[in-house]
């Protein structure tokens, strides 16, 4: 399995070096793992650049200091603080469609057992009303954890986003954007590993997803410049 580390320069540059991590999978048929803390930023789905009040809700993004990223994988806004942790599994597949709920139940597992070693014993599903709302999400004290999947060109990408800080700053950008785009939020809903009173260190939880996720592979680790 080829791990990849660090993150790019900025945030849609850094985009592309997943999307790159994906294209390198289709080729040489190599399973791949990015797990990292991404630039600060809000990321729109497909589902939020067709609502009427898309613009409006880029702007109450922007307005509080956070980028803008359109992205191909997952459902509604997500708000990365700088301390959120992103992962992002490329494997190869022969069937487009086989094997998705396989995926997910050894992806959430994975993460479900990095989580329990840093102290958080999280639950499935989600609260009303949460971020991204989707039914592969994992719940401690609030919403801590969504997955999403997508196949491309024989290739599966398992998607996820790990609250591990700043809650209450996320729900707060999140707040306007989801009033813009006519989508039910609740702040409160938004959970992290140190509300559920786990260790929330980012390189602390990098490293645990990546022990879990890897699990008994053998990795060669490339790496992008760090910032």
């Amino acid at each position: 399995m080829r791990l990849l580390r660090g993150r790019a320069d900025d945030h849609e540059r850094d985009y592309r070096r997943t999307r790159e991590l994906v294209a390198r999978v289709a080729a040489d048929r190599e399973p791949a793992l990015r797990v990292w803390t991404p630039h600060r930023q809000v990321a729109f789905g497909r589902r939020d650049r067709r609502a009427d009040g898309y613009d409006r809700a880029r702007a109450a993004a922007t307005e509080r200091g956070y980028p803008v990223l359109e992205r191909e994988v997952g459902g509604r806004a997500v708000a990365y603080s700088g301390t959120t942790v992103a992962l992002a599994l490329a494997e190869p597949t022969a069937d487009g469609r086989d094997g998705i709920q396989a995926r997910y139940d050894r992806v959430t597992d994975a993460v479900r057992v990095a989580l329990r070693d840093l102290g958080v014993d999280a639950r499935d599903g989600e609260p009303p009303d949460a971020f991204c709302p989707g039914t592969h999400s994992l719940q401690a004290d609030g919403k801590l954890v969504g997955l999403a999947q997508r196949v491309r060109q024989s290739v599966a990408l398992t998607a996820g986003v790990v609250v591990v800080r700043d809650h209450a700053e996320i729900a707060a950008v999140l707040d306007p954007v989801y009033a813009a785009l006519d989508v039910s939020f609740d702040p409160d809903s938004v959970g992290s590993i140190a509300r559920a009173g786990g260790d929330d260190d980012p390189a602390t939880v990098r490293h645990a997803l990546e022990d879990a996720l890897v699990g008994e592979a053998t990795v060669r680790i490339e790496r992008i410049r760090d910032t």
